[in-house]
């Protein structure tokens, strides 16, 4: 079964307004085995709105609409249903009479607008909305289904899960699963990792392949759908192997993220973490203490910006600073320095030329060192786009070299 989603807000396109309902409906979608092929944000226009709702209603089977059925002129969700199927416009005398019933029991008088909620395009069933006034709308039109549903999202959600999903899957004709895996890689860009996977790519239909990349990590997404979670873990299962071997750089799947990798090792090992960072100003620090339960491993952070800091508190000695403090020397000097001044185990250090203008080096110049009980090791690292991206980038080249450390794997 084939979904679209829409939502219905002004306030959404002028961003005033963060739009968590797609995002919700869809992993709820996704969960149920039903498909969502688009999602489109309409502002309260009735004229758009009734043509959103018509293209959906030609290309897909049901269609879901957050917000607009509200009390307020601005709330035309009902009306842009009945512009778009030509349904007259119904009344609900039950609904009117628990409106009244809802404001009474709070002990006020209920605005006369509100009875507009109790308006309906003919033929529509009314979803019982337990947290709110406006009921939910089920309608089936022509062997479509449309549900409108609140734009707050305490409301839609309980709708939603209460009685869209069921009623989806039921048309759909039982449960269905809708299993993703998402592989984590590092070290290789978008383009390459595509092209190392395009002919696993072009064979496949269920599961598929998708990629994605944020922070210089590349992920694959591959998505199987089945009767059940089994038979969906066993059509990803031969893929993901296969992606494995062919690329050589997974280091982790969905949650397992580069922080509480770091973390789940530094616990085997019971070993603490600190950082020493110059270019970055802190940012390796702040996606390690992000996560909860981060003060049982992360002693501190020593952010050396200028020089003298690097000399006077973790003391790199003079000469090497004067030789270069974008260098390896550099790095390790502040790491071993932080290991000292934090009482860390491990240190990851970040010295560089983060621009926009060249420190010492061409901008993009990143140095990176790890000092453990075991041992210290330096990097140099060249990072592509702007200082915003070189920082990002290397934040999460910091955590990569982190976790090779700290498992003992290193690098070369």
């Amino acid at each position: 079964m084939n979904v679209e989603v829409i939502a219905v807000g002004t306030e959404l396109l002028l961003g005033q307004i963060v739009n968590t309902n797609l995002a919700t409906i869809g992993r709820a979608l996704a969960e149920a085995g039903l498909d969502t092929y688009r999602q489109v944000v309409v502002g309260d226009n009735l004229e758009r709105l009734a043509e959103a709702i018509r293209e959906g209603l030609a290309q897909s089977d049901a269609i879901i609409l957050t917000g607009g059925i509200g009390p307020t002129q601005d709330d035309i969700t009902r009306e842009g249903i009945c512009a778009a199927t030509g349904l007259g416009m119904g009344y609900s005398d039950e609904w009117a009479a628990h409106l009244e019933e809802w404001w009474a029991r709070r002990g006020s008088e209920m605005p006369p607008n509100n009875l507009k909620q109790a308006e309906h395009p003919t033929g529509a069933v009314l979803i019982p909305n337990p947290k709110g006034t406006a009921p939910g709308l089920d309608l089936t039109i022509d062997g479509k289904r449309i549900f409108a549903l609140p734009g707050v999202p305490a409301e839609m959600k309980l709708m939603l899960a209460d009685h869209v999903i069921p009623a989806l899957v039921e048309v759909e004709g039982g449960p269905a699963v809708l299993r993703s895996r998402v592989l984590r890689s590092y070290g290789l860009g978008e383009s390459k990792v595509a092209d190392l996977l395009s002919d696993i790519y072009d064979g496949l239909t269920n599961p598929t392949m998708a990629f994605l990349a944020s922070a210089a990590e590349i992920k694959v997404r591959l998505t199987a759908k089945a009767a059940t979670i089994e038979e969906a873990d066993a059509l990803i299962a031969p893929v993901e192997a296969a992606v494995r071997e062919r690329l050589g750089t997974v280091f982790g799947a969905d949650d397992d993220t580069l922080e509480s990798l770091i973390f789940r090792a530094l616990g085997e090992r019971g070993w603490t973490i600190g950082t020493a960072e110059s270019a970055t100003g802190g940012m390796v620090v702040a996606r390690l203490t992000a996560v909860p339960g981060a003060s049982d491993f992360v002693r501190g952070s020593v952010v050396s910006y200028a020089t003298e800091v690097k000399e006077q508190v973790l003391g790199v000695p003079a000469q090497t600073l004067a030789a270069g403090v974008v260098s390896e020397e550099t790095a390790l000097a502040m790491a071993a320095g932080a290991r000292s001044v934090l009482g860390a185990d491990v240190v990851v250090a970040v010295t560089g030329s983060a621009g926009p203008d060249p420190q010492e080096r061409e901008v993009g110049t990143m140095v990176l060192a790890v000092a453990t009980p075991e041992g210290a090791r330096a990097r140099t690292m060249r990072m592509p786009g702007d200082r915003e991206r070189i920082r990002t980038y290397t934040t999460t080249a910091a955590l990569h070299l982190v976790r090779l450390a700290v498992t003992g794997e290193w690098w070369t």
